[in-house]
């Protein structure tokens, strides 16, 4: 649960941060309404993370193999491009804009750490 968690903030703080950082990526409608769709596509993007994701992984991990996990960035990148798909109003111009959302995404979910802190 705690995981999950993680993986839905994660994935509205990179979205947020995508809007910020990256040239082209935008939330169409007022500042309250930005900040719902975020929310919103962050829900979906980490659920997506958490259910989908790992499946995806066992069966791309061949390509991943091969490609020495650079495979994953194209994983993440087709996560990111469905979330673009399924919110009309966030607008992730051209594949450099997607590119660099994904790889912004993955630093954060990287950056978090996804288990407990183990108790003493």
């Amino acid at each position: 649960m705690k995981r999950l968690l993680a993986n839905i903030v994660v994935g509205f703080l990179a979205l947020y941060l995508a809007t910020i950082l990256v040239p082209g990526v935008s939330v169409a409608g007022s500042f309250e309404e930005q900040i719902k769709l975020l929310f919103f596509a962050g829900i979906v993007l980490g659920c997506l993370n958490f259910f989908i994701k790992p499946i995806i992984n066992f069966i791309a991990f061949p390509l991943r193999l091969l490609t020495l996990g650079l495979f994953s960035l194209i994983i993440n990148m087709a996560m990111v491009w469905l979330i673009d798909v399924l919110f009309v109003d966030l607008t992730i111009p051209g594949l450099a804009a997607l590119f660099w959302t994904s790889l912004i995404v993955w630093l954060m979910s990287w950056a978090v750490p996804q288990k407990g802190a183990k108790k003493d």
